[in-house]
């Protein structure tokens, strides 16, 4: 093996690491920040003071973590797990105190059929595992979403309004 990239992630020890789509590797750091890097640059981080308001920023720290491609799965150190959209790091799903202590591992229920079969409706499912000896499976709620032929009817309909108003506001118009 040869190393092709060496850069400073964090200050201190990495947690965990994980790689996700498009060459992005996901990093929980000691720092209290979980990081995500295309090669050396950093492309969006987390850090618990920032995202939930009212939490002190020393109080948790990320401890494992996970990239499905489309989301992001966390653990940390007092126990609560997570769920981000993987791109914009926003949060979809957390449960504070899952465990009675550290999440010292995350995964996703693959996408293959027995997988689907776990799944049910739900969009996708974290597994923990902790320092408690016990693991948990996280569902995560399949979110409402507009189908595509009712946005593209709305976007017509709105064209259509748009039109008559300009017709009614000037006379002549088309």
């Amino acid at each position: 093996m040869k190393k092709t990239l060496e850069f400073r992630a964090h200050d201190g020890e990495i947690e965990d690491i994980a790689l996700g789509p498009d060459n992005k590797v996901v990093t929980a750091g000691r720092d209290f920040q979980c990081c995500v890097w295309q090669q050396d640059q950093l492309v969006t981080g987390l850090r618990w003071h920032e995202n939930l308001p009212g939490i002190p920023e020393k109080a948790y720290r990320y401890q494992a973590c996970r990239d499905s491609g489309t989301f992001l799965g966390l653990g940390t150190v007092t126990g609560s797990v997570a769920i981000h959209i993987a791109f914009s790091l926003q949060r979809l799903y957390y449960v504070k105190e899952a465990h009675g202590i550290v999440v010292t591992d995350v995964a996703f229920v693959p996408e293959s059929r027995p997988g689907r079969e776990l799944l049910g409706g739900h969009e996708a499912a974290l597994l923990s595992v902790a320092v408690d000896s016990r693991c948990k499976l996280h569902l995560l709620p399949t979110r409402r979403s507009l189908p595509v032929w009712l946005l593209l009817l709305l976007c017509a309909g709105l064209i259509v309004a748009t039109i008559l108003l300009l017709q009614l506001a000037f006379p002549g118009f088309l």
